[in-house]
């Protein structure tokens, strides 16, 4: 059911907007139906007031996992959404490493039947090989008319040669890209961290940059022979943001994504934090060299969109020794912080830069409708500040899980609020 609202005192951005005059939206319907200042609330809508906070249309995180079906332990559908709310999303595409994985149509639609009363939406991305074993292409075409938006092995990457090229050849006739894990396990394995010195110092087996730089080149040369769509997830070091800015100027069809923590955190957390556990993630985290490499290829447009790769993992899996935790940390209720200190306060990127990266390339890249705030326009928003100062403690993730380096820190700027699906979600800090 549509819930007619009234948002006061909001400053708008994008859309031609600069955010420096507070104004009132009235949602109808669904849609937004007037844009204005001072609109008087009627008796049918409920009336938000924003306090002066920004209003964009809503961000998308394109890469999650909210671990349903087979692993409801760590995530739901219910809870996944709970966190993208809370982090400022109105839309996710979620990975399909689950149980049974999401490589056939029935998961895809067991997925978007489970979030349709949710005010986030749900995108499932489908397999490309069945139960993502990376030997046969899955269904795709049935996968799309159940509602995929592309097509992804996830944590494994598509290894075979020839069978990421008749992916690609699939993909491009139902123009959809495939994501790809960009690893060659063969240099990468048994890794646990970042191969250099800091892992030289610690004594543990090291991931080198090559053993993800050497798949991305593979790749793009694919893409370059078969016409197809390349996505490259996670993208960690400065050449492999050297490989995707070369490939674009050939006019290549590659895209790309880099994770909040990769443009913030560098290997020696490792050390600084005693082997925590909170830090250990696939690509792992990289050089302060490779840092600032992901600032630069966001500030020049060679990476397309910021994302969280949000995995959540249960207490028990990630309190274990270092070599023996999972790979992954919840994400989507930092994000926002983490780009206003990294990005936006240093003057890296604009408000509209950054909102490029999460609102429109996102949806770009998955042929999915880019929302706008405009009277007639289905009402997709998100309602944040870039000054409010709080503290991420235990009881403010609304994860299930809790694997977090940046618990008990103090953030910078915050997500109050997002409207979508005809459902207002205000994120009281302790709600």
């Amino acid at each position: 059911m549509n819930q007619n609202l009234l948002i006061k005192n909001c400053k708008p951005v994008g859309n031609g907007y600069d955010g420096k005059k507070s104004l009132d939206i009235r949602i109808e319907d669904g849609k937004i139906s007037e844009i204005s200042e001072a609109i008087e609330q009627a008796d049918t809508e409920v009336s938000f007031d924003a306090l002066g906070a920004f209003i964009s249309a809503g961000w998308m995180d394109m890469h999650v996992h909210f671990r349903e079906p087979g692993f409801e332990h760590k995530e739901t559908i219910e809870t996944g959404c709970r966190a993208a709310a809370f982090g400022g999303f109105t839309e996710v595409a979620c990975m399909p490493n689950t149980k049974p994985p999401i490589h056939t149509r029935d998961v895809v639609e067991y997925i978007r039947k489970k979030a349709e009363d949710e005010a986030v939406s749900v995108h499932p991305i489908g397999c490309v090989t069945k139960d993502r074993a990376g030997k046969s292409i899955a269904e795709m075409a049935d996968m799309k008319k159940g509602g995929a938006v592309a097509f992804s092995d996830d944590g494994d990457p598509v290894y075979n040669s020839q069978v990421m090229r008749v992916a690609l050849e699939y993909s491009s006739m139902l123009n959809m890209p495939i994501i790809n894990h960009e690893e060659d396990l063969e240099l990468s394995r048994p890794g646990h961290m970042n191969e250099g010195e800091v892992s030289t110092r610690l004594g543990l087996d090291g991931t080198p940059g090559i053993a993800e730089e050497t798949m991305i080149a593979r790749d793009i040369l694919l893409a370059g022979f078969t016409g197809g769509h390349v996505h490259v997830a996670h993208i960690s070091t400065r050449k492999a943001v050297d490989l995707i800015r070369q490939a674009k100027e050939e006019g290549i069809n590659v895209t790309t994504e880099v994770c909040a923590h990769h443009f913030d955190l560098t290997d020696e957390e490792i050390e600084k934090r005693k082997f925590d556990t909170n830090v250990k993630m696939h690509p792992p985290l990289r050089t302060a060299d490779d840092v600032e490499a992901m600032i630069e290829g966001l500030a020049d447009g060679t990476i397309d969109v910021i994302c969280t790769d949000h995995a959540p993992h249960a207490i028990e899996e990630k309190e274990v020794e270092f070599i023996y935790a999972p790979n992954g940390i919840i994400g989507l209720g930092t994000v926002w912080s983490l780009t206003v200190k990294r990005l936006l306060q240093p003057r890296k990127l604009s408000m509209d830069q950054i909102l490029e990266k999460i609102v429109i390339k996102p949806r770009e890249i998955l042929n999915l409708d880019i929302p706008e705030i405009a009277v007639g326009e289905h009402a997709n928003l998100t309602v944040f500040n870039t000054d409010e100062k709080w503290i991420y403690t235990p009881k403010r993730v609304r994860s299930k899980s809790r694997n977090s380096p940046y618990l008990n820190e103090e953030l910078t700027g915050r997500a109050t609020a997002i409207y979508n699906n005809g459902k207002l979600i205000v994120n009281t800090i302790d709600g």
